[in-house]
């Protein structure tokens, strides 16, 4: 089988590489533009987020205020709580007055160990055990700060305050001061206009924000979590919010890494998207210069070489696909050197054309020649053939007319190649199943053998399979020969007739096939080697037949029928397997 065609590869044309060229050319002066305009870019965005930062811990300073002294009231609470504690009055009067004085408390009290809430700014005790939401808090013996809508509160929202309450190190429960989140949000109010500030505390809840809405996560980083950013407690980055925005984002914070600010702005320098004039000369001037460049040596290098390079391509096209008038194809205005190219493709035209015209010429003559060969050939078997048909009329003995005949067809199977050549349009392969028809028609006439008069029905079954010219003697010859056995023993079974069968197959890894097939009666007698006199010359025939084609013989002497099948591999010219 023949190969597949390798894979053209891929080469970048003359312009491709003229730009390529160009780019390396350019390349140091435009990382050196881009470094510099890089290097400014920097330092605006330095300055945006230093800028950000301290405009965010200022807005910040008054949410600080409010939450650093709830923590101050509720330690200075812790101090003097345990003296009032089993003392009904004074503790709940000194939580009313704390209250009081502050507008930016609701609620100030003091709960157990064992989460009673003794002691508040109402007068009133509660069990809190039950509340399942602030448990941890309440029985932590550290300072907590959280936002939580605690019940007995009323349901608002509030930033709880709760600070530790210990006597001589055994720790007697917490003091609790609530800051209304509205008092926070109010802090944050038009403190920075440009900045979208966010309090949260280190779990990740939010506190406070200007805009305290259930949109009020929107000006949250799309990619960072509240724990990521209390991790690192005063830093910048810019992100994208959760709104698709791109901002400047600074963390800042405000009580003891507990509670931090978080502020946003838009970024003060965009000159990535809309630049300034000298940033956008710097960052853009590489890139102007390159398509500049690429575009004169393009236009430049199209005119003067790629477009005649094309023409010249064409005409090659064209002379390949079998057009010769190319003579006057001429370039338009094209460089000397070109024409140069142009010409030199010109004149090997001239000179192609002339040597086509003269093998065209040689291959005519040899073509005749060879066929006048095959038809002298044929004319000398045939003249041969009527001579042999003259000695078996003049033969006596019908031993010598049926070995004369028998020669007689051997002769005539080679004249029916020879003029099966001299006819045929293709020299180089040989048409095997007209070749072969031609043969068993010669040999069996009508279905009649000429010498008993027996009827025999002959049935040919060949496929349309070329061979080479050198396969066809041996095939033919050997056709002839199984054929002439098959008709010479080819029985009767009683209430039939007589048969052949002549197959020429296709097989499996582009072998052939030809197969003899005959009836014969149970009872013959006949001599198998396929010659009166038994020398076994038709079995030697064969023989010698199949291994000239390198070809297998398997035979089937079955008691109703003989069967003859030579399997061989079919061989190609030389043209046919360069040609694949």
């Amino acid at each position: 089988m023949s190969e597949p065609p390798p894979r053209r590869k891929f080469k970048p044309g003359l312009a491709v590489l003229l730009a390529l060229v160009l780019s390396i050319a350019i390349l140091p002066l435009g990382l050196i533009s881009v470094y510099q305009t890089l290097k400014v870019l920097e330092e605006r965005r330095s300055l945006s987020e230093t800028a950000l930062l301290e405009q965010t811990q200022q807005a910040a300073s008054a949410s600080r205020e409010v939450i650093g002294s709830a923590v101050s009231a509720a330690e200075a609470l812790a101090l003097t709580v345990s003296a009032f504690r089993g003392i009904d009055g004074p503790c709940d009067k000194v939580m009313r007055r704390i209250v009081e004085q502050s507008p930016n408390y609701m609620f100030a009290g003091f709960v157990d160990d064992e989460l009673q809430l003794v002691c508040t700014s109402r007068g009133e005790e509660r069990d809190l055990s039950g509340l399942d939401i602030i448990r941890t808090q309440l029985t932590s013996p550290d300072t907590e700060i959280q936002m939580q809508p605690l019940s007995f509160l009323g349901g608002p929202a509030s930033v709880n305050v709760m600070v530790p309450v210990f006597d001589e190190a055994q720790f007697m429960g917490k003091v609790l001061i609530a800051v209304p989140i509205t008092a926070l949000n109010r802090s944050l109010t038009g403190r920075a206009p440009d900045v979208d500030l966010v309090l949260f505390q280190s779990h990740g809840e939010i506190i406070a924000t200007e805009d305290f809405t259930d949109d009020r996560r929107a000006v949250l980083p799309q990619r960072t979590t509240l724990e990521e950013l209390a991790e690192r407690p005063r830093h910048t980055f810019r992100e994208v919010n959760r709104a698709g925005m791109t901002r400047d984002f600074a963390v800042v914070a405000i009580v003891d890494g507990s509670v931090f600010a978080l502020g946003s702005w838009a970024p003060r320098s965009r000159s990535l998207i809309l630049p300034g004039y000298e940033e956008a000369f710097a960052l853009y001037f590489p890139i102007i210069m390159w398509v500049t460049a690429i575009g004169v040596a393009y236009v430049g290098v199209h005119r003067l070489v790629i477009r005649h390079i094309r023409r010249l391509r064409s005409w090659m096209r064209l002379y390949a696909a079998g057009r010769a008038d190319l003579e006057h194809a001429r370039l338009n205005n094209a460089p000397e050197e070109l024409e140069v190219v142009a010409e030199a493709f010109r004149a090997m035209t001239r000179r192609l054309d002339e040597q086509d015209r003269r093998r065209e010429e040689d291959l005519q003559e040899k073509t005749v020649l060879l066929r006048e060969v095959h038809h002298r050939v044929k004319n000398n078997l045939q003249l041969i053939s009527s001579i042999m048909n003259m000695q078996i009329r003049a033969a006596r003995s019908g031993e010598a007319k049926h070995l004369l005949r028998r020669v007689q067809d051997r002769v005539m199977a080679l004249s029916a190649i020879h003029r099966y050549l001299y006819l045929a349009r293709k020299l180089s392969m040989v048409r095997a199943d007209k070749l072969l028809d031609e043969i068993i028609q010669q040999l069996v006439i009508v279905g009649t053998l000429d010498e008993t008069g027996q009827q025999i029905n002959v049935s040919t079954e060949f496929d349309p399979v070329e061979v080479d010219p050198d396969q066809s003697v041996p095939l033919s010859l050997l056709a002839a020969e199984a054929a002439m056995n098959a008709v010479k023993y080819s029985g009767v079974v009683k209430g039939d007739d007589a048969w052949i069968n002549i197959a020429l197959k296709k097989v499996e890894n582009d072998e052939l096939c030809l197969s003899v097939v005959n009836s014969r009666a149970p009872a013959g007698e006949e001599d198998a080697e396929g010659d009166p006199d038994g020398s076994g010359l038709g079995s030697r025939l064969i023989e010698s037949f199949v291994s000239q084609l390198n070809g297998t013989l398997d035979i089937d002497d079955l008691p109703t029928r003989f069967e003859l099948h030579v399997t061989f591999p079919r061989v190609w010219p030389d043209i046919r397997k360069n040609d694949e």
